[in-house]
């Protein structure tokens, strides 16, 4: 075997590795990178739909079948499928302590109309029975007040009682609501009492 000094010498030779070359600092890329307001601009999904007279028929059905609902709820006494204000507790409890009692307020519709049309009937035979009836009215009227008041007294105490001063608070609206029920005939009632009867006072 024949020594060679110089196959020692290729063998300590380094090997280079293979680099890419570094662009220069003024040499473009081949692709341009996007800037940050593009590639946003991309990921965005527009807010306006593109049918907007589409888009506004769909909100209003569907807010009309939920309007549906809850009429359908309160027309059959389902608390559950009402309108928010109507499941609150203390509404609850006064359209059943109002449902429960006799209220002179729910006639006086009824009886307003009878007493206007009979008026004009029959004061063009008997005029003199005008004032008599007016008289009627306002006296019926008034004790509609007295009744719906004694009412709302004794039930503002129970509210407070059970609920706290939240529950007759101003913009609770409870006397508002209480009376306002109370002057309606009760079949006529929305929501619709949950008893067929009076007498189911609340606890």
């Amino acid at each position: 075997m024949t020594w060679n000094p110089f196959k020692k010498e290729e063998a300590q030779k380094p090997v280079e590795e293979a680099k890419t070359p570094a662009p220069a600092r003024g040499e473009k890329k081949n692709r341009p990178t996007p800037k940050m307001k593009q590639a946003q601009n991309q990921n965005l999904r527009p807010l306006v739909p593109a049918d907007r007279k589409a888009s506004a028929k769909e909100a209003k059905a569907r807010l009309r079948a939920k309007e549906d609902a809850e009429y359908e709820a309160m027309q059959t006494g389902d608390i559950n499928h009402m309108p928010k204000a109507e499941r609150l507790p203390w509404r609850v409890y006064i359209r059943d302590y109002v449902d429960a009692r006799f209220n002179l307020g729910e006639f006086f519709i009824p009886v307003a109309i009878v007493i206007l049309f009979g008026s004009m009937i029959v004061t063009t035979v008997y005029p003199q029975l005008s004032l008599p009836l007016m008289i009627l009215m306002y006296v019926y009227l008034f004790a509609v007040i007295i009744d719906v008041w004694l009412m709302w007294r004794k039930l503002k105490v129970k509210l407070v009682e059970k609920y706290g001063e939240k529950a007759v608070a101003k913009g609770m609206r409870s006397g508002t609501y209480a009376w306002s029920r109370a002057i309606q005939v009760r079949r006529w009632r929305l929501p619709k009492p949950r008893y067929p009867k009076r007498g189911h006072f609340p606890e």
